[in-house]
């Protein structure tokens, strides 16, 4: 697949530390409740660590108890890309950036309590966080 936002592998290695390059470049996936991301609970957006793309809101972030991010809905129905997965001796869905094809995750049809039912189980280091009040912050024509 052809995405948007391509670079080789010695950009990718320049661009990001090697855990980042192992989980976005490499399938990896970080330890379970080690991400910085877990218990994040403001207000905001998660884009890709690799490209900057938006791919989830806080408003659709919730505590699936399973050791990292989960989402029930990505930003929007182009943020993301699914894949079957059939490493590690199961089929799963794998979840990359559309726009940059970077590894995130996994999807899984298994929180029924939620709105879509689906469990966007992501990696802390995939993502980056934007607080709402700092896009405040640096929008022109805001502030006092």
């Amino acid at each position: 697949m052809t995405y948007r936002i391509s670079r080789s592998d010695a950009d990718w290695k320049a661009r990001l530390s090697d855990v980042e390059f192992a989980v976005l470049r490499q399938a990896g996936t970080e330890r379970p409740f080690t991400g910085a991301l877990l218990n994040e609970d403001r207000t905001g957006k998660y884009v890709c660590r690799g490209c900057d793309a938006q791919l989830f809101t806080a408003a659709t972030k919730f505590d699936a108890h399973c050791g990292w991010p989960s989402f029930f809905d990505p930003a929007s129905n182009d943020a993301v890309e699914l894949r079957e997965d059939a490493s590690m001796g199961m089929v799963r869905t794998e979840v990359l950036c559309a726009a940059c094809g970077s590894h995130l995750g996994h999807v899984f049809d298994d929180a029924p309590w939620t709105p879509t039912g689906q469990r966007y189980c992501m990696n802390s280091v995939s993502l980056r966080f934007i607080p709402d009040d700092a896009e405040a912050a640096t929008t022109p024509g805001q502030g006092a």
